[in-house]
């Protein structure tokens, strides 16, 4: 089974990478950019067959590991 995982910050959090993203952008002349957030993704393959116990799973590897739950959300998206 596949899965995809993205973090990403949480609103209100400073992303200084993404506003240095959002800059660069401008300079090379994408004037319609209003912001840009960065974020991770993790695809994972599980031998699970059970989605329901694959996404818990997931779920506590992004709690334990992947993600820092004060800063980041996440979501699980099993993709095959």
């Amino acid at each position: 089974m596949k899965a995809r995982i993205i973090v990403t910050l949480k609103n209100g959090v400073l992303d200084p990478q993404g506003q240095a993203i959002e800059g660069s952008l401008k300079s090379l002349g994408f004037a319609g950019v209003d912001s840009v957030r960065q974020g991770k993704v993790f695809d994972v393959e599980l031998s699970a067959t059970d989605p329901g116990s694959a996404t818990q799973e997931l779920e506590s590897m992004c709690e334990k590991l992947l993600a820092n739950t004060v800063i980041e959300n996440y979501t699980v998206e099993i993709i095959g």
